[in-house]
């Protein structure tokens, strides 16, 4: 009986047409999100969901740093806009900083030839119109082939798992979630190139409730707000 519910669930959440998983967000209008290391909260992730008609502009801001002893000694600014007209992709652009480095991506949907364009601080290039920009919100990247990086527009071919339906907690608010691990499907690059993330959205609302990684610490993102 488990195994045909995950099958329903699988069904349903990886076969609806990108129409409707806009939807999902239709009444949403902030998302925040705690970032820890090490269960240390060191700074935020806020979206913020602007409509005008059929248009919808996602806007972005990522800030956090890593003190030591009154030290900083990592800081991290990026903030971004994603836009959306009737449902499907238009463009994303964003400016990040990483501590006095800086990068960038600009991606815009050629419609004529059916296909995105990159201009980025990795990448450069064309990409194919179904591949995703990578930012967790919107819950259609599971089925994405590939991930574009939202800071330098890198382009990473991923394979995404169904781990099951649990119950978890999240900033002391108890969710039916959906997990998923995200993998880089090419094992050749190295550890500091590949994609190893946990996310878990809610089973009901499709909403992004958290992500884990490990990237020299223990990194979780935890959904504090929700408007």
């Amino acid at each position: 009986m488990k195994k045909i519910l995950v099958a329903i669930i699988l069904y349903f959440f990886l076969n609806v047409n990108s129409f409707s998983h806009l939807q999902h967000y239709s009444e949403i209008k902030y998302l925040e999100y705690d970032l820890f290391r090490n269960n240390d909260l060191i700074g935020s992730h806020k979206y913020e969901f602007i409509r005008k008609g059929d248009n919808l502009t996602v806007k972005s801001i990522v800030n956090f740093k890593i003190t030591k002893f009154g030290v900083d000694l990592y800081k991290y600014f990026a903030e971004s806009a994603e836009n959306y007209q009737k449902n499907a992709f238009k463009s994303f652009n964003s400016t990040t900083l990483q501590n006095k480095k800086k990068k960038y991506v600009k991606i815009n949907l050629n419609s004529k030839e059916n296909k995105l364009v990159i201009d980025g601080s990795s990448y450069k290039g064309d990409a194919k119109i179904d591949y995703m920009v990578g930012t967790w919100w919107n819950h259609e990247i599971i089925k994405a082939k590939a991930q574009i990086s939202a800071i330098s527009g890198r382009i990473i071919e991923q394979k995404v798992n169904f781990l099951g339906k649990k119950q978890i907690e999240v900033s002391g608010k108890t969710y039916e979630a959906l997990h998923f691990k995200f993998l880089s499907a090419d094992e050749s690059l190295p550890d500091n190139k590949k994609l190893n993330t946990d996310i878990w959205y809610d089973a009901e609302t499709m909403i992004w409730l958290k992500a884990q990684f490990i990237k020299q610490g223990n990194w979780e993102y935890r959904l504090r707000k929700l408007k």
